[in-house]
């Protein structure tokens, strides 16, 4: 059963225009209850119908008095069984479609009256919601519904419109005639802004009372397929494994349409255009039309062949109808990445290298591998084991990471008398396992023969060290013991060389040709080289070979002691007072000598001098220790000397006479010594008395030095009073002479003391450091013109303005403003006399404006002569 039914419709008149304008609305109902019914048309060109059953006009066409019929057909897509309707339009006259009131079921409220009776309530009315395309090409205003109440008999209403879209913003889309109730559109509406509008409808007297409640007005905004489908990027990168199986997931491409998603519209479907290679297939992808995942449809992709594939993917719309939809498109960069399916392989498959014996941490061989895998990823890294001919671990093979080579290193010596070559066995991996499944070559192995060279090596000594067990005292020219070295150059036909080289005490010597050590000083345990009863002396053994080679042993002699050292007092001070009570001085002996041949002890004092034992007594305490003690009442204060006796326990016994130095002095009640004068004068050694006098000495040299220091810097005050005062600085007036003599008329000067203006009175008669401050100081002469003896009047001008420029140019003459001071002028001066410059008698009868072109330094006299009045 196909029902017809039509929402709304806009025409014109005797074969109007129409285009994207709703038709009618088709509908199908089955008694089986079928759910998946898609619709079609006869005419796909001027007609579309959607999912829901709307029928539209996909462009603009001319419908004329004759009916334009077209078929509308319902497929099931389950059973594909079909069913058609067929629509006929014709033209009509315009109208406007008036929806009248539907009636809604009366519903009676009780209400308590006057009487107690209810009250009937008036029946409301309501309208559907209208359909409005968007896009609509007008003539507007465009009515699209009137509204009108059944009160409009007996009075006069006015009908208006509030709710965005009318009153509110976006104002002014919909109008209503406040007489006749039509509700036009003003301008065509756009879906993707707003696609509904919410309404009220009101109705009131002239008088503004309501007469109806307010109804709601829901105006629908149908979609047109105006928006092209948009892809989120234009660029879609994703990655494959290499040799993946069909149906691996690649990765997922989206495009959005801002039409309509419930309608054919939104719907989009995606394709792939294109891929670029086409290698091994045209056809390695494939797109989920409606989810846009990409997944693979064929085996073979390979990284080592093709890297990267491009896939040009088309979305479309109105579910991918090539005729109707709209579509755009995007790229899909697909990078194949790499897995572990090519084992390394060796370049060779045998390698050759050499080595010199004894030689550690050094690369003997390259070993090559190709891998066709992405390099530097762990697919490609290889790692080398040697499975074969090593069983010392002699050689390892770490990996170069830049180049994949396997670097064959010696990491133990080898000898090249055990071993003169070896063959390794070496197998080549990555560092991830190769890929299951894949029919890969053999394991990559190869051979390395590596050839041992033959070097001299260095004669050792054994054992080394060797420890000789002697009695010390051994004698001069005694042969000690034989120390050898062996040469392990077997296949060498060379000669040994034996040398010293450390003797501390220098005690011994080595024949050179057969190693036999004999002494030649005699050996003593006692001796500061000997440290615990060990000596240690180190010979070199040297080989013929070339270049020559040497090795060291060390020959440690363990002295066995004898009893070569008498015993001697300890402390060799004591002190000890006038009155034994109790007053006694604990001492010990010292030996060199170690047990046997040192304590016990036997202490005796001699017979001689007999005063000894008759003021003296010695008790002994325990085998190393006595005791001795006055003998007598009372000793007077002084220094004593004691012979003491000491014998030790060696065999034979060794016995010395040792003197002890005890100082008795008078104590007080704590038994300290308080004649400490008498004591301390008696006992004052060399040693104190000459530190004494040094520090007497240093004192008086920093004495002198102070008074030296005094005096020079009183000397320098009186040099700093000599000189002339800052404030009286002569920078700026004409300078005084140190002598000018009986009067300028009477002198006669001599012009060539002018050939050396610096000359100053000689330094010698000066005082250090005195100095005017407008005297030259030391430098290297300048270059000043010289004059001849006799020189003429005329050529003063050009000598003065030479020696100016030779002023300017001396580093050592005093400042521009300051005229240069002469100790001396000399006598019988040829240009006369300069008297007249002074003279203010005469200064009318001269011009001396000319001052003014010497320069500055003749400024001065310019401004005192030339100046008018002032």
């Amino acid at each position: 059963i196909m029902h017809l039914s039509s929402n709304s419709l806009t025409q014109k008149t005797n074969g109007g225009s129409l285009c994207s304008v709703t038709l009618p609305v088709v509908r199908f109902s089955d008694c089986d209850g079928r759910d998946r019914i898609q619709y079609k048309t006869s005419n796909p060109a001027d007609f579309r119908i959607g999912s829901d059953g709307v029928v539209y006009a996909t462009k603009s066409f001319d419908v004329f008095a004759k009916q334009t019929p077209f078929v509308v057909v319902a497929e099931d897509l389950d059973t594909h069984q079909q069913w058609q309707a067929v629509v006929k339009l014709s033209p009509r006259q315009p109208f406007f479609i008036r929806h009248q009131p539907v009636k809604v079921e009366e519903i009676v409220f009780p209400q308590r009256q006057q009487i107690g009776q209810l009250k009937r309530r008036k029946r409301d009315w309501v309208i559907p919601p209208i359909n409005v395309p968007e896009n609509s090409r007008g003539s507007f205003p465009q009515e699209l519904v009137r509204i009108r109440s059944d009160r409009d008999k007996d009075r006069s209403l006015r009908y208006s419109v509030t709710g965005p879209g009318a009153d509110q913003p976006p104002t002014g889309i919909f109008i209503i005639s406040p007489i006749a109730g039509q509700l036009s559109v003003t301008k065509p509406l756009d879906r993707e802004q707003i696609s509904s509008f919410h309404l009220r409808a009101h109705a009131v007297d002239l008088n503004g009372n309501q007469v109806e409640n307010p109804i709601d007005i829901v105006i629908n905004v149908i979609d047109m397929n105006d928006n092209r489908p948009e892809f989120l990027h234009q660029i879609w990168n994703g990655t494959v494994p290499e040799g993946s199986k069909p149906g691996t997931y690649v990765m997922t491409v989206t495009a959005i349409d801002a039409d309509d998603p419930n309608t054919e519209n939104g719907m989009l479907r995606y394709k792939i255009l294109s891929q670029t290679p086409y290698v091994p297939s045209p056809n390695m992808f494939t797109i989920n039309n409606e989810t846009g995942d990409i997944i693979t449809v064929a085996a073979g992709l390979d990284r080592e062949k093709v890297q990267q594939y491009t896939l040009i993917i088309q979305a479309t719309d109105m579910e991918g109808n090539p005729t109707y939809g709209l579509s755009n498109t995007a790229t899909a960069v697909i990078r194949v990445t790499d897995v572990n399916d090519n084992p390394p392989e060796f370049t060779s498959r045998t390698f050759y290298a050499d080595v010199p014996e004894n030689r550690v941490n050094i690369i003997v061989a390259n070993l090559t591998v190709t891998d066709k895998d992405q390099p530097h990823t762990r697919a490609w890294n290889a790692v080398y084991k040697i499975i074969g001919g090593d069983s010392t671990g002699r050689f390892a093979i770490p990996t170069d990471p830049s180049s994949n080579d396997g670097l064959v290193t010696v990491v133990k010596p080898i000898d090249y008398e055990t071993n003169r070559m070896f063959v390794l066995t070496v197998v080549a991996e990555n560092q991830d396992q190769l890929v299951k499944g894949l029919v890969l070559p053999p394991e990559s192995t190869a051979t390395v023969s590596i050839q041992v060279i033959d070097v001299n090596e260095s004669p050792s000594f054994f054992p080394n060290p060797k420890l000789v067990r002697q009695m010390e005292g051994l004698p001069a020219n005694s042969m000690l013991t034989t120390f050898t070295a062996q040469d392990p150059d077997r296949y060498m036909q060379q000669t040994i060389r034996y040398s010293k080289l450390s003797d501390p005490a220098n005690w011994l010597k080595i024949d050179p040709a057969n190693g036999q050590i004999t002494t030649i000083a005699i050996l003593d345990r006692e001796s500061v080289y000997v440290k615990d009863n060990m000596y240690n002396a180190t010979f070199l053994a040297s080989d013929n070979g070339v270049p020559p080679a040497s090795g060291t042993g060390t020959l440690q002699i363990y002295l066995l002691d004898i009893n070569d050292n008498v015993p001697q007092v300890f402390p060799q001070e004591a002190e000890i007072c006038e009155k034994p009570d109790p007053n006694v001085i604990n001492i010990t002996a010292i030996d060199a000598d170690i047990d046997p041949n040192a304590g016990p002890f036997a202490f005796e004092l001699p017979y001689n001098p007999p005063g000894v034992r008759r003021n003296w007594t010695i008790t002994r305490l325990s085998g190393d220790y006595a005791q001795l003690s006055l003998g007598i009442d009372s000793l007077k204060a002084g220094i004593y000397e004691i012979p003491i006796t000491i014998t030790d326990s060696g065999n034979p016994p060794m016995s010395s006479l040792s003197v002890l130095r005890v100082k008795v002095c008078q104590c007080d009640q704590n038994g300290d010594c308080t004649d400490v004068e008498r004591i301390v004068a008696a006992g004052l050694g060399t040693g104190a008395i000459i530190a004494i006098l040094f520090c007497i000495i240093v004192l008086l040299i920093l004495v002198l030095l102070f008074v030296v220091w005094m005096k020079r810097r009183d000397k320098e005050r009186q040099a700093k009073q000599l000189l002339i005062d800052p404030e009286d600085d002569v920078r700026d007036n004409i300078l005084k002479y140190d002598e000018e003599g009986g009067g300028e008329e009477d002198q006669d000067y001599d012009l060539s003391q002018l050939q050396q203006p610096d000359t100053v009175e000689p330094d010698a008669i000066k005082p250090v450091g005195i100095r005017r401050l407008d005297e030259r100081p030391i430098h290297a002469e300048p270059q000043y013109p010289v004059r001849s003896a006799a020189p003429h009047p005329g050529d003063i001008g050009d000598f003065i303005n030479e020696g100016l420029k030779a002023a300017d140019n001396d580093p050592t003459a005093p400042p521009y403003d300051s005229l240069l001071v002469f100790d001396y002028e000399g006598s019988g001066s040829t240009a006369g006399s300069l008297s007249s410059l002074n003279s203010s008698s005469s200064g009318a009868e001269q011009d001396y404006d000319y001052l003014n072109d010497w320069g500055p330094r003749f400024k001065k006299l310019a401004d005192m002569y030339g100046g008018g009045d002032d």
